[in-house]
C-alpha cells in the first residue's frame, strides 16, 4: 500500500524531521504509525519527500528519518477543472471529494441561477473554507501530492469569462433535445486547460448556456442515464483522465 500522506508548511530536505501538532497528532494517535513504517511529507503543491518513521512519541510527535531530498511531481497536462453548481446540503463536500480523489486539478464553486443553495456573506465563507478542507483530505486520502485547489466562487458572468481562456470547453448538458456532442468522443487537446461547466439540479439556464457557448465552450453530454450534479463532475473527470492518458 502507498505510504500515508501528511502535509508541511514547508517540505524538509532532511535528514530528519519532527512532525507536529494536527497532523503529528493524526500520525501518532489516529494512524499509530510505529517505526519502519514509510511516510510522505508534502506541501500539498506538487513537493514532496519521504522517509521512514524513527520514533513516536507522546501523542503528537512523529520524528522521520532518512528523508530523500525534496522532490516536486511535474505540472499535470493537460490540467483539469470543474465549474461545480453548488448542491444542496453536503452535497457539494461530497462532490469536491470524489473528484479531488479522482484526480480533477481545480474546482470552482458557481453560483447557478437555479442553485437551491447560494453562498453570501460569512455563511458562504463558511462553506467555501468547508470545500477546501475536503479538498485537502481527500488529497491525503488519495495519497497525492498536488491536491484539488478549490478557486473562489465565480458567477455565471466570471464563469464565462474564465470558460473564454481555455483550450477546451464544454457545458455538460442533458438535455435530449439540445444537440450537443459526446464527451467520450469529442477532440480534446493534448496539453493546456480543459475546463468543464457541472450545472446545478435543475439544469443549466437557456441564459446561462448562451453565455457559456459564446465564450466558446461547446455543449456535451456524458451518457444515457441522467447523473446527480454531486456525481457528474467525478464521472466526467475519471473520462477525461482516461481519455488523456493521465490515468495510463
Amino acid at each position: 500500500m502507498t505510504a500515508p500522506v501528511f502535509v508541511v508548511d514547508e517540505v524538509p530536505g532532511g535528514p530528519e524531521f519532527v512532525l507536529e501538532g494536527p497532523e503529528g497528532r493524526h500520525a501518532v494517535s489516529v494512524k499509530r504509525l510505529r517505526p519502519g513504517e514509510d511516510v510522505v511529507l508534502t506541501d500539498g503543491l506538487g513537493r514532496w519527500t519521504d522517509g521512514v518513521v524513527k520514533a513516536a512519541e507522546g501523542k503528537d510527535r512523529l520524528v522521520v528519518t532518512g528523508l530523500h531530498g525534496v522532490r516536486e511531481e511535474p505540472r499535470p497536462a493537460p490540467r483539469i477543472t470543474v465549474v461545480q453548481a453548488l448542491p444542496k446540503g453536503d452535497r457539494g463536500e461530497l462532490a469536491v471529494e470524489t473528484m479531488s480523489e479522482t484526480g480533477v486539478d481545480e474546482i470552482v464553486p458557481w453560483s447557478a441561477s437555479r442553485c437551491v443553495t447560494q453562498w453570501k456573506g460569512e455563511r458562504g465563507q463558511k462553506a467555501l473554507g468547508k470545500w477546501r478542507a475536503t479538498a485537502r483530505e481527500a488529497g491525503k486520502q488519495s495519497r497525492r501530492v498536488r491536491f484539488a485547489r478549490v478557486a473562489d466562487a465565480m458567477t455565471t458572468k466570471q464563469v464565462a469569462a474564465f470558460l473564454a481562456t481555455a483550450d477546451f470547453a464544454a457545458v455538460l448538458h442533458e438535455d435530449r433535445e439540445y444537440p450537443g456532442e459526446p464527451l467520450a468522443t469529442v477532440e480534446l487537446p493534448a496539453a493546456g486547460e480543459i475546463v468543464l461547466v457541472v450545472g446545478p439540479e435543475g439544469g443549466v439556464s437557456a441564459e446561462e448556456l448562451r453565455a457559456f457557448t459564446g465564450a466558446g465552450a461547446r455543449v456535451c453530454r456524458l451518457g444515457r442515464s441522467v447523473l446527480r450534479t454531486s456525481t457528474a463532475g467525478t464521472a466526467a473527470v475519471a473520462l477525461l483522465l482516461g481519455r488523456t492518458g493521465r490515468w495510463s
